[in-house]
């Protein structure tokens, strides 16, 4: 089964034949590591209450110094022909409120903290009226204004004891002196997660406060006063929760918000809860205290009646099945609105009517939009764009049953698009596609085949159109190792870019991936060295069958993460197969890995316990204990402020090479994380790659 695409926007390639030399249009160039890293990127896009227009974020990249800037563009919805104008702020965290202010973050008057500040903003790109509304001497990290913009809700990082936002909580208990040494308890949970080390009382908090005049005064705490009943944990979630965590009863009398579990049981706990507050002071409402695993996804509807969440059953496990729930506001009634529904859904809306949820979810290879009845529960997969639908976010549903919408795909970055009535959608933006389209495009091919067990796994093969002669193949691995490989843009691990340098780019969904039903992603658990190596090992032998354009006789395998640990595995495991390998902050020795990891119910549910309960399943799928029989030429590249994948681990690996004379070589950067963020990090992360791939798969060349 195949399905085949040309993974270039037909707007795109107009757009070059118009911008382009003819010699260029003749032959367009490959993309390279530069274009990829200076690509413009498109940001979240918010709507005015009448839906007239829409606000978004453009980052740009010097492409010779490679600092990045934002901008503010604006776009008309109710002209398809209209152009973006941009908008003269210095601003980001854009956002409306029902009241037709645009609510942003900027530098404060008297300091460069970030302050909230509104403005009124028109299509012509017009400014007028900005006033600053917070003056917080610690800054403000984000922000959600009321329905109706009479109320606003900050949060910032504070201590827990402080009850208002001007509390000195400067002195630190970890920090006895005279050293600068940082002391920690043994009782206090996580003293260090993913790239920042923890300051022991110090989480990010929400305080709400009415808007009076201009001016947001009289900040509450939504958390309490401590030790009252409220939570003690991050609001925000750290360290990827957002705005998403934080959401306004439509009427403005209180706010939904998700926190997380502190205390010492936090390493061990995906225990995310929903509380209310009634902006009282009192301590909030724990709405989803019956349930020990993920509650998430705050979304009221727009009539009061309903509030809908999504929630996780397996407490500890973070890659559980995400369902729909939906609690009657009136009655307390708990309804597992999509339990029958075998996908997880990552974003919640609500249509202006309160008829519909709109919510998005992996579906094979796709992330498609999916309207679900809060009546019934009954979800319908909509049909947004021709052709795939690749992967669909930031998903507002407008009135009359519109929806605007991102997209993106392997062969292109995020665009802004409009659909009206639930049809298919067209086009808003052109942040990246003018750009895209000079560049020789890709063809991206799915396939399936009969992996482990006989069960259908699916993967892609991403090559350069037009390409004549045989090219190297290159078995992409994914992380997670519960994720995917899908039809969507990335920055970091693009197979385009890889394509563009003359490569047949092979990414399997092995048995863990997600999009495929929550059987298929459990398959991995107390498994990560067996299924998913065989059906990698046979989705390879699929994909060369399938193309003879590729050349088997030469290839190599790169992964990070998970894919990283598989690129371990593979050494010792299937050590004869592939002329290099690519190991991007992967894991080596599983059990020095339990003791310096930071999210410690990751290990505990992947292998059935703590090192010291149950060593056998560590030991049984550890690369360390395979190290004999490693003779890949292997690059190792890792980041000192990955706490999730210390970087020791890409070092002992290093040192494993090294001692069996293996020819290798070790990136390491001292100022990233489990990702390389960083322009120039990216380009000389890729750069380094790409002298690798090429050593050995293309000598004299």
């Amino acid at each position: 089964m195949t399905q085949r695409i040309r993974a270039a926007l037909p707007l795109a390639s107009a757009f070059a034949l118009l911008a382009t030399p003819l010699a260029a249009q003749d032959a367009p160039a490959p993309m390279q590591a530069r274009d990829l890293v200076t690509m413009p990127r498109l940001g979240s896009p918010t709507v005015s209450p009448d839906g007239a227009m829409a606000v978004y974020s453009v980052i740009t990249t010097d492409p010779e110094s490679l600092e990045r800037s934002a901008r503010l563009f604006v776009r008309s919805l109710t002209n398809m022909d209209g152009e973006a104008v941009a908008l003269d702020l210095k601003a980001s965290g854009a956002s409306f409120a029902g009241d037709g202010h645009l609510y942003y973050l900027a530098s404060g008057t008297e300091s460069d903290s970030p302050q909230v500040w509104r403005a009124h903003v028109g299509t012509d790109g017009s400014v007028s009226g900005a006033i600053q509304l917070t003056d917080i001497i610690r800054g403000v990290n984000g922000y959600s204004v009321s329905a109706d913009g009479s109320r606003i809700a900050i949060w910032t990082d504070i201590a827990r004891s402080c009850e208002d936002l001007a509390c000195d909580d400067s002195a630190k208990a970890y920090l006895p002196g005279p050293g600068d040494g940082r002391l920690f308890q043994g009782d206090e949970g996580l003293y260090r997660h993913w790239d920042e080390w923890e300051t022991p009382g110090i989480i990010s908090r929400v305080f709400a406060a009415d808007i009076t005049e201009g001016k947001a005064t009289a900040f509450v705490a939504v958390d309490g006063a401590m030790g009252a009943g409220g939570p003690a944990g991050d609001t925000p979630t750290k360290p990827f929760g957002g705005g998403e965590d934080i959401a306004w009863a439509p009427d403005g009398s209180g706010v939904y918000f998700v926190a997380r579990e502190g205390g010492a049981s936090e390493p061990y706990s995906t225990n995310l809860d929903i509380w209310w507050s009634d902006l009282s002071g009192d301590a909030p409402t724990n709405l989803t205290a019956a349930n020990e695993a993920l509650d998430a996804l705050p979304a009221p509807s727009p009539d009061g009646r309903y509030l809908a969440y999504v929630a996780m059953e397996r407490p500890t496990y973070e890659a559980d099945r995400q369902v729909v729930m939906l609690r009657d506001l009136a009655t307390g009634e708990t309804t597992a609105l999509t339990q029958d529904f075998d996908r997880s859904f990552g974003s919640l809306a609500w249509t202006p009517d309160s008829r519909w949820l709109v919510a998005t979810a992996q579906d094979v290879l796709d992330t498609p939009a999916f309207r679900i009845d809060p009546r019934t529960g009954a979800v319908e997969r909509l049909d947004l764009m021709a052709g795939n639908e690749a992967h669909i976010g930031n998903v507002t549903p407008l009135e009359g049953g519109d929806l605007l919408f991102t997209r993106d795909s392997i062969g292109a970055p995020s665009e802004m698009f409009l659909s009206e009535n639930w049809g298919m959608a067209e086009p808003l933006t052109e942040v990246a596609t003018p750009v895209i389209g000079q560049f020789a495009p890709v063809v991206v091919e799915r396939f399936s085949f009969a992996g482990a067990n006989g069960e259908t796994v699916w993967g892609q093969i991403t090559k350069l159109e037009g390409h004549e002669g045989k090219m190297p193949a290159i078995l992409y691995v994914h992380g997670g190792p519960q994720g995917s490989f899908n039809d969507g843009w990335s920055s970091r691990w693009n197979p385009r870019i890889v394509a563009s340098q003359g490569y047949a780019v092979i990414s399997v969904d092995f048995h863990g991936s997600t999009g495929y039903g929550q059987a298929f992603t459990d398959a991995i658990n107390g498994d990560w060295g067996g299924k998913p190596l065989e059906d990698l090992q046979l989705g390879l032998a699929a994909a060369l069958e399938r193309d003879s354009q590729i050349d088997g006789s030469r290839a190599c395998a790169m992964g990070a993460s998970y894919g990283g640990y598989m690129m371990n595995w593979i050494a010792g495991n299937w050590p004869d197969r592939f002329d290099c390998l690519v190991q991007h902050d992967g894991l080596f020795d599983l059990r020095s890995f339990y003791y310096t990891t930071e999210e410690l119910w990751f290990p505990k549910w992947e292998f059935g316990g703590s090192y010291a309960e149950n060593p056998e399943a560590y030991e049984r799928w550890n690369p360390v204990n395979h190290v004999d029989k490693w003779q890949t030429p292997m690059l190792v590249i890792t980041g000192e402020k990955d706490f999730r994948v210390p970087y020791t681990q890409g070092l002992a690996s290093f040192t494993a090479l090294q001692e069996r004379g293996i020819e290798s070589q070790m990136l390491v950067f001292p100022n990233e994380n489990h990702w390389v963020l960083g322009a120039k990090n990216s380009l000389q992360w890729h750069n380094t790659v790409f002298d690798w791939l090429d050593r050995w798969l293309k000598p004299g060349e």
